[in-house]
């Protein structure tokens, strides 16, 4: 019904006039369209070549542009190149976060006076689980959650286990999350907490679309006590990093630059700190070149599969007044 929809309004806009992409991109179009297996009908496949072209030079200018020191990361065409912006934000990213979901003081350990090291990356200490992708369902909230438990249980428990997304996507409508259409990490954590917990990935799969919960309470093997709500400070971010370990949080992902990041530390000018919509998990943080250049980054990890960014993963400016809200909606659960 999508794909219908976006033909009808794309012909509106660009009304019987020929795709002018440039015919020198022509193989790259059909590298690009192996590389993601993608396919469509003759007249949609005209239109969506022309988005793609767009999009390509966009990311062109932006490369570009790296040359002449205005940008500190790279873009890159991937899986949504053949989308609108519209098309992206409607199938990928979500509402925004509940600013009276913020955290109000929760967290009591003081700061001011502690040295944390210089540089974390959970990854490398065995307490994240393999990249993952969550399709056309707007779920990044739950993936955001089940990697900030599934962290907490390995300290714990010493094994570390892929917990069920679908769980969440399914079940915590009652408190206040859509499904694949929108969903909020406080509501989420609420479900594990009054709900005997989460299933595993093995007894409860992940499908990439809603559906009737389904969860067997003796199949639970993930329980929580509680969550931290951080208040909104980088520097507290930071302590729980190092101290706690990965950290549920949202960010400012509606612009293209995000869609398309490749590798380095990625800042975007027009981030909102307010305007959070896209769940992730802070795993670690640290800095490029030497300490005191500044260039210091947040590790995140996304939910877009391995092919997006570093291997599924980004470094998101620190030390940037809150850059794109990363430190709005951080939180943390207790086992």
């Amino acid at each position: 019904m999508k794909s219908v929809l976006f033909l009808a309004m794309f012909c509106l806009g660009v009304s019987s006039a020929a795709p002018t992409l440039d015919p020198r991109l022509d193989a790259e179009w059909q590298i690009w369209k192996m590389k993601y297996e993608k396919s469509y009908s003759l007249e949609e496949e005209a239109m969506r070549k022309e988005v793609w072209g767009k999009n390509m030079e966009l990311i062109k200018n932006h490369n570009g542009e790296n040359g002449l020191g205005k940008n500190g990361y790279t873009m890159e065409i991937n899986e949504f190149g053949d989308m609108t912006d519209d098309e992206f934000k409607s199938t990928m990213i979500g509402s925004p976060m509940r600013t009276h979901h913020r955290g109000k003081g929760i967290w009591k350990r003081d700061v001011g006076n502690v040295v944390f090291p210089k540089s974390v990356n959970w990854t490398e200490k065995g307490y994240v689980t393999p990249v993952r992708k969550q399709g056309n369902c707007n779920s990044c909230w739950a993936f955001s959650v089940t990697g900030a438990i599934e962290a907490q249980i390995i300290r714990k428990l010493g094994k570390l286990t892929p917990l069920s997304v679908q769980n969440l996507v399914d079940c915590s409508k009652s408190q206040g999350n859509n499904g694949c259409l929108s969903g909020d990490t406080y509501n989420a954590f609420q479900y594990v907490l009054h709900n005997g917990g989460l299933e595993a990935e093995a007894t409860y799969p992940y499908e990439g679309r809603e559906g009737p919960c389904r969860s067997n309470p003796q199949n639970s093997i993930a329980e929580i006590t509680g969550f931290v709500s951080l208040p909104e400070s980088e520097d507290i971010l930071m302590g729980a990093v190092a101290s706690i370990g990965p950290i549920s949080a949202g960010i400012d992902a509606s612009h293209s630059s995000f869609r398309f990041y490749n590798k380095g530390i990625y800042h975007e000018p027009n981030c909102s700190s307010d305007y959070v919509t896209h769940g992730i998990l802070v795993v670690g943080y640290g800095f490029e070149g030497n300490e005191t250049d500044g260039n210091n980054y947040w590790l995140i990890k996304n939910s877009w599969g391995k092919k997006w960014g570093l291997g599924g993963y980004m470094k998101i400016a620190k030390d940037k007044n809150n850059h794109c809200g990363i430190a709005s909606f951080a939180r943390y659960p207790t086992v």
